[in-house]
């Protein structure tokens, strides 16, 4: 009984020896824990005031170029910084490609849609409208020819262009803009 009683406290205090050596460890990692828990949330990463501050530091750290800060113990995975600073409207898809002037983005719509008559012509001017359209055609449409077209429009210009994707077990996979 004597000798099990002091295996056990020999054990217990390597236990704490061991504790106390990874604590420093523990905090370090804390933060990123609370980061992964504050964009798991549904209503967004600074819905609740705990979570500003992890996520404001989260945004200054991104934005120096650190890596995506790590939680051990949770099923989670995160890209590597991208950088997209334009988007388009719902029903269109951004296109990259290059100009004279070097890179350049335009939205293209993804389905056809009816434009002015003159651009299935080959018309030069078109007064009546500044769109500028890719593939048009003559198509008819209820007993009569309509001119539909993929139509071109500049993209906006994100707040926040740079990105990571945050992939949670169980909860799926979140864009973190900053």
């Amino acid at each position: 009984m004597r000798s099990f009683l002091l295996k056990l406290a020999i054990g217990v205090m390597g236990c704490g020896s061991l504790y106390l050596i990874q604590a420093p460890d523990a905090r370090a990692e804390s933060w990123g824990c609370q980061v992964i828990l504050c964009l798991s949330n549904p209503g967004g990463p600074m819905q609740y005031s705990e979570c500003r501050p992890p996520i404001q530091k989260l945004w200054s750290w991104l934005a120096r170029g650190h890596s995506f800060p790590t939680c051990n113990g949770i099923g989670f995975k995160s890209s590597r910084p991208r950088y997209e600073p334009y988007y388009c409207q719902s029903g269109y898809r951004l296109f990259a490609g290059q100009s004279a002037g070097g890179r350049a983005a335009t939205c293209i719509s993804t389905s056809l849609q009816a434009v002015d008559g003159a651009f299935c012509r080959n018309e030069r001017s078109i007064a009546s409208t500044e769109k500028t359209v890719i593939s048009p055609r003559m198509q008819r449409n209820n007993s009569r020819n309509q001119c539909l077209a993929y139509v071109t429009t500049r993209p906006f210009v994100r707040e926040k262009p740079s990105y990571i994707d945050v992939t949670i077990d169980r909860l799926g996979k979140h864009r973190v803009w900053y």
